[in-house]
């Protein structure tokens, strides 16, 4: 399994960026698929997570501003990140967790200025 995450970028405060994030190989269609991220000096954390057979947990810090979606006939994820905050800054993981083992992808930075 290969998980490629992509859409990250520079943007200033108060703006949009979407992630996406295709996962490729054998993928039993029963999974969750996500985001994380860490920032500098930080530790990995949770943004949001979708699961194949419906339903969303955010972060409390991105609710109301992120939205993730998923294409599960492409075992695609977004993220689309709108009134981005510097607080936001980081890289962004995308996760696949399936029978119990969790893959990740290799990161994108995204950058929020102010």
């Amino acid at each position: 399994v290969q998980l490629q995450a992509s859409g990250g970028g520079l943007v200033q405060a108060g703006g949009s960026l979407r992630l996406s994030c295709a996962a490729s190989g054998s993928i039993f269609s029963i999974n969750v698929m996500g985001w994380y991220r860490q920032g500098l000096g930080n530790q990995r954390e949770l943004v949001a997570v979708s699961a194949s057979g419906g339903g969303a947990h955010y972060a409390d810090s991105v609710k109301d501003r992120f939205t993730i979606s998923r294409d599960n006939a492409k075992n695609t994820v977004y993220l689309q990140m709108n009134n981005l905050k510097p607080e936001d800054t980081g890289v962004y993981y995308c996760n696949l967790a399936v029978q119990g083992v969790d893959y990740w992808g290799q990161g994108t930075l995204v950058t929020v200025s102010s």
